[in-house]
Formats: structure tokens, sequence, C-alpha cells
């Protein structure tokens, strides 16, 4: 189990790294923005694995969002970084892309099945995949950013 959890922690921070080098920060926020991702994918996986209650992944994805986002505001002034150049990155592997490629997969199927009973599943599939991605990319976006504003003050002590 704890290898699981190592492993996911360790494709995060490769995949936040690899976003992180699109938008060019400082080479000192490189490991700040891997060490974050590390944390709260892991996090997710382990709310959503681990815990005897299985958290589902909408309410996972917000919490590892919010700690990711608390993460990115205390370890930007460390980093000498605005958060967001730690937070955006960080939050990206995080991203739902099975569930979107779920429900384009469902969608192009409704239009090239004949038949109801066949509109009316691929449609479901569809529908279902499409509100999990929505609401997991608006708890990623609202759980990230609820951190900044409560910690107004040391968010932006980076940028002074």
């Amino acid at each position: 189990m704890i290898g699981q959890i190592l492993q996911d922690a360790l494709f995060a921070a490769i995949a936040a790294i690899g976003f992180a080098a699109i938008s060019r920060p400082p080479r000192r926020a490189y490991i700040y923005c891997a060490i974050i991702a590390a944390v709260g994918h892991s996090l997710r996986y382990v709310l959503m694995n681990v815990l005897s209650w299985h958290v589902p992944i909408i309410t996972a994805t917000l919490v590892a969002s919010f700690v990711i986002g608390v993460l990115a505001v205390f370890l930007s002034p460390v980093a000498k970084t605005p958060a967001e150049t730690c937070l955006f990155p960080a939050l990206l592997p995080m991203i739902p892309g099975m569930y979107a490629y779920k429900a384009f997969g469902g969608l192009a199927m409704c239009v090239i099945r004949q038949g109801r009973e066949a509109f009316d599943y691929y449609f479901y599939l569809f529908a279902d995949n499409a509100l999990t991605c929505g609401c997991i990319l608006l708890c990623m976006v609202v759980g990230a950013t609820i951190p900044i504003f409560i910690f107004k003050k040391v968010s932006f002590q980076a940028t002074r």
C-alpha cells in the first residue's frame, strides 16, 4: 500500500515538473512544484483508495486542491515566487482526463448509433462522465483559490 502511495506521489511530482517547465519558472521553484503536487495527489489517492470510507473523487479532489493551495501559499515565500507559480503545475496532474475522454466518446457514440436504446445508454455515459469531469474541475479551482483569499497577506508576500 505504501509503495502505491509513493508511486502515485512520484508520478505526480514528475508531471508537475513537466507542466512547470512549460511556463519556465525560476529553477528553485521546480522542487516546490514537485513536492506540492506529490503531497496533493497522494492525499487524493489516500482519500479515495486507502481509507475505509472511500471518499468520492469529487470530494477528495476538493480536499486535495485545498491542501495544494495552502502548501503553495506557505511555500511561495520560501521559493521567492508567487503562489500561482507553484500552484498551477501542482494542480495539473489532477485534471480528470479519463472522464473527459469517456464523455467525448459517449457523445460521439450518441451521434453514430442508431436506435433509441443505444442513444439513451451512450447519452447516459456522456452525461455521467461530463458532469463528473466538470465537478472535479470546479472543485480544483475552488479548493485551490480559497487559501489564496484566506491567507491573503502571506500569498502576496512573495511578490513584494
